[in-house]
């Protein structure tokens, strides 16, 4: 199993490095460049607590009555996942799950929550994706990147869900972009201290224990089996595709408004 984990790292390492090293970081130079970079990622942020539950829900007895399920060693690691993921502390000692987190560090810096709370909101009503983004105006970059992980949670398939948890999730935040968060908080330390600590929690939490837990699971669920590590590896590549993707959006809409703000600046002079 352990020959499979390397070959899956091995395999995905130059999408990885595309990841680490996108023009998107150099791009985010201020705190309002950085709120578009918000409005997109929450998409993320989001769906990855769906992707963490379906995980639970597959892997763990979630109904009444209860049966034991599964394996235990496999039910103890997605339930310590669940529990930091979506209990974890704020800055105040209050416990928050990390989408909720990550709403409060937008707010507090003031990036525009209203699509993802109007996605949430109809989504919850209707149950209908496409209306939804329809009605929230989703990004066509995030709408794309929750149906990819929507697909994989619907294929039932665990071992699937796990792998892209696993591969395609953690570990994916560079240097580079540490830098610029502490930039500007060091200039707004009073507007983003709330995703400074987010970022930080990620990379402490998500990044370390949790990515050797989600190790540990999708070896579990995949076992030595040929064709579901051969399927996980070609989710997890499929899954870190669509954060490229994700990624060219955010940076395709900076490129933009600098452009019009620029235009805008010139008309000023004439």
């Amino acid at each position: 199993m352990e020959s499979h984990i390397e070959k899956i790292k091995k395999t995905i390492e130059p999408l990885r490095q595309e990841i680490i090293n996108h023009k998107v970081y150099s791009a985010i130079k201020d705190l309002n460049d950085l709120k578009v970079f918000m409005q997109f990622h929450v998409y993320a942020v989001w769906d990855f607590m769906s992707l963490l539950k379906s995980l639970q829900n597959n892997l763990t007895c979630t109904s009444v009555p209860w049966f034991p399920k599964g394996m235990a060693d496999t039910r103890f690691l997605i339930n310590e996942i669940v529990v930091g993921e979506e209990s974890d502390l704020d800055l105040n000692g209050i416990r928050k799950s990390h989408f909720e987190l990550y709403l409060d560090a937008m707010k507090q810096c003031g990036a525009d929550t209203t699509n993802i709370e109007v996605f949430i909101d109809v989504l919850k009503n209707t149950g209908d994706f496409n209306f939804a983004y329809l009605h929230s105006e989703t990004p066509k970059e995030a709408k794309d990147f929750v149906d990819f992980t929507f697909k994989i949670i619907d294929s039932g398939k665990d071992y699937l869900q796990s792998a892209i948890f696993t591969f395609g999730r953690e570990d994916l935040i560079p240097g580079m972009f540490i830098s610029i968060i502490n930039e500007i908080h060091k200039n707004f330390p009073d507007d983003i201290s709330v995703f400074k600590y987010y970022i930080e929690r990620h990379i402490e939490v998500d990044g370390d224990h949790h990515s050797h837990l989600a190790l540990a699971m999708t070896a579990n669920l995949c076992k030595d089996n040929e064709q579901f590590w051969k399927e996980a590896e070609e989710a997890v590549i499929q899954s870190l595709k669509q954060r490229i993707e994700l990624w060219n959006g955010v940076y395709n809409q900076l490129t933009e408004s600098a452009k019009a703000n620029n235009s805008n600046s010139n008309k000023l002079l004439v």
